[in-house]
């Protein structure tokens, strides 16, 4: 197993500098891992730097509330990938799915899908599972699924949790082998990294990327 190759080597915080993007990127570059995960803001940059590497650029559409609309998700995913984004993690409308309103969740995931999938992009999909029951958690997965999306994904990193070895196998359990599943928020050892990928994640993400390689 190539550990380095589950990880999206991430840095999300809404302070992170140009000098702390780039220590990100040359860092991916040094382990190969999967990909970097970075704001939309730092796309172009990552995508000129990484061009010659086979590390992917990895954004977030809709973060990290998912309460934007489904035009300007839209309009995030396209601009991201103009930019030069290869995957795009878009967080659903987490409000609409507690309050039964499916139909409106499923639609705003299968606008970034497609979004993503008319230029080849991967979608994975933020379910936020700290903030919903074991049912809406399924259901959530469910949705995804019928959307046509390429991952589910446990957290933004920015709520009251992250992965969980519980949810990543309910999750698992769920979508089966036809999605991935990436669990996100919280991953700081090689030991919790392992014991996710055990429970059924087939990626990571992670700002502790060169942590979880060296211990």
């Amino acid at each position: 197993m190539n550990l380095a190759k589950y990880i999206d080597h991430t840095i999300l915080n809404p302070e992170a500098t140009e000098d702390q993007v780039e220590k990100i990127i040359n860092e991916a570059k040094e382990y190969d891992f999967a990909s970097v995960c970075v704001n939309p803001y730092w796309v172009e940059k990552s995508a000129k730097e990484l061009a010659e590497s086979d590390v992917m650029v990895c954004t977030v559409i809709g973060f990290p509330l998912g309460a934007t609309t489904t035009n300007s998700k839209v309009l995030e995913a396209k601009d991201a990938i103009q930019n030069g984004a290869d995957e795009l993690d878009m967080v659903i409308n987490i409000g609409e799915l507690k309050a039964g309103h499916y139909e409106n969740v499923l639609n705003d995931i299968k606008a970034v899908v497609n979004a993503g999938h008319e230029n080849d992009k991967h979608v994975k999909v933020i379910i936020e599972t700290s903030l919903l029951t074991d049912d809406e958690k399924i259901k959530a997965c469910e949705l995804s699924e019928e959307a046509g999306a390429d991952f589910v994904k446990t957290s933004t990193g920015f709520s009251t949790g992250g992965a969980t070895v519980e949810d990543v196998k309910l999750m698992r359990k769920t979508v089966g082998n036809r999605l991935g599943v990436k669990a996100s928020g919280g991953i700081h050892s090689k030991e919790e990294a392992l014991a996710l990928i055990e429970a059924g994640a087939t990626r990571l993400g992670a700002s502790a990327g060169v942590k979880i390689m060296n211990s």
